[in-house]
């Protein structure tokens, strides 16, 4: 039976976020939704392969473009409100659980997108949070999430003086495309991506520096299966910020695969085969088919 999934998703300020929807062919049950969020300057049409990979697996997949990215309205890389991102991944979970009622929800977040789901889910640690934007979920899997971020310390002065002056002036994130992945075809099609840009403001920075203090500070509390990736060669973000967050969660319920010759966008090396199958079979050790 084919499940339908709205082009678009309202924030709860007004703007409507494009949505990307993979079901799967013919009359086959999924056994669980994989709800993509994506990193900062992106999109998420550069996750077809993930869906597809996804798709294969059994797994639905819903995505998104974030506000401010992709063909989603918003000043671009900006936000109007603190915990925006929070509210918005609200809103395209309540439309998720809507058209798949049954299945399990398991959040796949990269970068950015990776802080977003991780700050989301921190909410289930302990302390519990009770916030407008908090939802049940049931797993997580992070791909070198920005749970840490290599700024220096002027830097975070510009931040704590020039940036709580002016917290929504676009500028350049500073990261280069080479940086993103050892694959030349990815990068070189990153750099012509019409849809792809470096902007962002301080307000987005402060809150993606907060939410990573946030995940990792709570590791240790951690209640949601996890699996965090990441690349040891990541040049985007911190990569000590995942073993971190890592190093202080309890096994039973995070798994962690570092990567050590990898750089960010793992799911897009050369090797990409190999992280998508450990993935792929965390997913189904996890989240087992019933028969």
């Amino acid at each position: 039976m084919m499940v339908d999934f709205p082009a678009t998703v309202t924030t709860r300020d007004g703007l409507a976020l494009v949505t990307r929807h993979w079901p799967l062919a013919g009359a086959r049950a999924a056994p669980g939704v994989a709800l993509l969020v994506h990193g900062l300057g992106e999109h998420i049409g550069r996750y077809e392969h993930v869906a597809q990979h996804l798709n294969q697996q059994g797994w639905a997949v819903i995505g998104y473009d974030h506000r401010g990215h992709g063909r989603s309205p918003g000043k671009r890389g900006a936000l109007r409100d603190h915990h925006d991102l929070l509210h918005d991944l609200a809103a395209v979970i309540d439309a998720t659980r809507q058209a798949y009622p049954t299945q399990p929800l398991v959040l796949v977040g990269h970068s950015l997108g990776g802080a977003i789901a991780a700050r989301f889910a921190a909410a289930h640690a302990t302390p519990a949070e009770s916030s407008a934007w908090a939802r049940p979920i049931d797993g997580l899997v992070l791909s070198s999430p920005a749970l840490a971020i290599p700024i220096g310390a002027f830097q975070r002065l510009l931040l704590a003086t020039i940036g709580q002056l002016t917290p929504d002036v676009a500028v350049s994130n500073g990261l280069k495309p080479a940086w993103i992945c050892h694959n030349p075809a990815t990068v070189a099609a990153y750099q012509a991506d019409p849809l792809v840009h470096d902007r962002v403001t301080g307000r987005l920075t402060s809150w993606l520096i907060e939410a990573g203090q946030v995940a990792r500070t709570r590791a240790a509390q951690w209640r949601l299966p996890t699996l965090i990736m990441w690349g040891g060669e990541d040049r985007c973000v911190d990569p000590a910020g995942s073993a971190a967050f890592a190093a202080s969660a309890p096994r039973e319920r995070v798994t962690s695969h570092p990567w050590p010759q990898l750089s960010h966008e793992i799911f897009n090396e050369v090797e990409q085969a190999q992280v998508l199958a450990a993935m792929s079979g965390w997913l189904h050790s996890t989240f087992p088919v019933q028969s």
